[in-house]
């Protein structure tokens, strides 16, 4: 009889490890999750709602890491699922949009009464208002410190009271006060502590990053390396645009200092060398402008969006002089300063 118990629970085992095996190969992504308090009604619902997408599995933690050691030499990535068997823990596997999967395993939560000894998974709060019940029962709301006062014949509590702080256990005279107030301040349900998705472990708060934070956190982080970057010299992709500027601005100063030249910066040292001339021009150029006002109107953004454009202040010994220079992009990487 005990040889065919002990054979009766080895097979038990056996296909147990058998059937976790075939899981881990057939999907992808695993919840952990904390089935606490979870009736076995809830369980079945939950399982109901997963059904086509979602396998949920349950075992003693014992049996489930003594088969995930058995797998790591086969798959070293399930190492990473060690850690998180502990407690009263369940596994939901599933080859599903993760986000949904998540919203269906939380949505599953029912109304629970305080009960003493339990701890609060979130702050007890007893409201104000009018209770209904006799005055003889001031005292019992006395001994909890809950504001009270008769009105009509009947306890009211005066102002809003957190009664139980949450992860606090519940004491029997908050019980019983919750109880007699039909309050049922708790639910229960599935709670999922860790997401193990193609070989990673992570929070499950992490599924509730959406595209726009994701954005944000990568274009911030592009302009921290751009500022790191231009700051100690060291050259990088973000940076690039602003290097070649940079560098250009270097260059058309050395050109106005020096021989070198081209049609571009002759033209600017012509404008610092005969500013008059140009100032002369400057008022009728305008005028025969304004009258071209309507057509030109989107001219200035097409070219202040063009990366052939750009502006380049230079001083010289008569004065400074600022102004909007063509900038031929294919000519700054043919210059050679010598």
């Amino acid at each position: 009889d005990n040889k065919e118990k002990w054979g009766g629970k080895s097979a038990t085992k056996a296909a147990y490890f058998d059937k976790l095996k075939s899981l881990l190969d057939e999907y992808r992504t695993v919840f952990i999750v904390g089935v606490d308090n979870v009736s076995s009604q809830q369980m079945h619902e939950i399982r109901m709602s997963l059904r086509g997408e979602g396998v949920v599995l349950m075992g003693k933690n014992t049996m489930v890491r003594r088969a995930l050691k058995g797998f790591i030499t086969e798959n070293p990535e399930f190492e990473r699922l060690l850690p998180h068997v502990k407690g009263n823990v369940g596994f939901i596997f599933t080859n599903g949009d993760l986000k949904a999967t998540k919203e269906k395993i939380l949505a599953n939560r029912v109304a629970a009464p305080a009960r003493a000894g339990a701890f609060a998974p979130a702050d007890v709060w007893v409201p104000a208002g009018n209770t209904g019940m006799e005055p003889g029962k001031t005292s019992f709301f006395q001994a909890l410190g809950v504001p009270t006062k008769i009105a009509r014949g009947t306890i009211e509590i005066v102002s809003d009271l957190k009664l139980v702080e949450a992860g606090n256990k519940v004491g029997a005279s908050e019980a019983s006060l919750l109880n007699l107030l039909n309050i049922s301040p708790f639910t229960y349900g599935m709670t999922i502590s860790q997401v193990y998705d193609a070989g990673q472990c992570f929070s499950a708060d992490v599924l509730d990053i959406d595209d726009e934070t994701l954005l944000k956190a990568f274009s911030s982080a592009i302009n921290t390396i751009t500022t790191i970057s231009l700051a100690v010299g060291y050259p990088t992709i973000p940076a690039t645009i602003h290097s070649i500027i940079n560098s250009y601005k270097k260059v058309l100063a050395v050109a106005v200092e020096t021989d070198y030249s081209w049609p571009e910066i002759d033209e600017l040292k012509d404008r610092i060398a005969n500013p008059d001339a140009y100032a002369s021009a400057a008022p009728a150029a305008a005028a025969g402008a304004a009258t071209d006002a309507p057509k030109e109107a989107e001219k200035p953004a097409e070219e202040e969006r063009s990366p052939m454009r750009t502006w380049a202040s230079v001083s010289s010994t008569k004065r400074p002089i600022l102004k909007r220079i063509r900038l031929p992009c294919i000519r700054f990487f043919n210059l050679t300063l010598t």
